[in-house]
């Protein structure tokens, strides 16, 4: 799914079913609706709060329209799998948060950027496809250098602040800070 154009006709649909849903988003259509990345996302991320059951139905229903329309799109594509990763956020993140989608019916918040580098860093430990977004964040030296005591704290393995080094140390050279 693009997530700008999936959205807006899901607003759509839902604004004319006469639901309205506001929810905060992360992962790839965290970073599409704000045009950060402008690939194709298998779903939408809800972290909080918890999609109620009629939004979950519309979603399903909304996902068989689109496929009706020759756009893949599947039954579980907008979830709030990823909910347990609000436990690992910053303090105040909630003060943080950014609009980035505002329509009839829905109303999507995402992280404050250096939250969501954050989440996006952690996932790019062990998920190399989230290289690309992790690129497209376009992060500072600085801003790599302040998200790494986070991400020390993430895992208790002590083998884990090495990968992470070796990880932030990857993404600065390919952005080019000089490591």
């Amino acid at each position: 799914m693009r997530p700008h154009e999936t959205i807006a006709r899901f607003d759509s649909f839902l604004a004319a079913q006469g639901s309205v849903f506001e929810a905060i988003v992360i992962g790839g259509t965290a970073l599409g609706l704000p045009g950060v990345i402008s690939r194709h996302t298998r779903d939408c991320d809800v972290l909080q709060p918890k999609v109620p059951n009629d939004i979950k139905d519309a979603s399903v229903r909304f996902a068989a329209k689109e496929r009706d329309a020759g756009r893949d799109l599947q039954d579980d594509w907008f979830n709030d799998e990823p909910a347990s990763v609000a436990n690992l956020l910053p303090k105040g993140w909630k003060k943080r948060l950014q609009l980035v989608f505002h329509g009839r019916a829905l109303v999507l918040h995402t992280l404050g950027r250096a939250d969501l580098l954050k989440i996006k860093l952690f996932a790019l430990r062990d998920r190399a496809t989230d290289l690309p977004d992790c690129l497209a964040l376009a992060p500072s030296a600085e801003e790599l250098a302040e998200a790494r005591p986070w991400l020390y704290l993430q895992d208790a393995n002590p083998l884990w602040p090495s990968h992470v080094d070796r990880v932030l140390e990857d993404l600065a050279r390919r952005l080019g800070h000089g490591l």
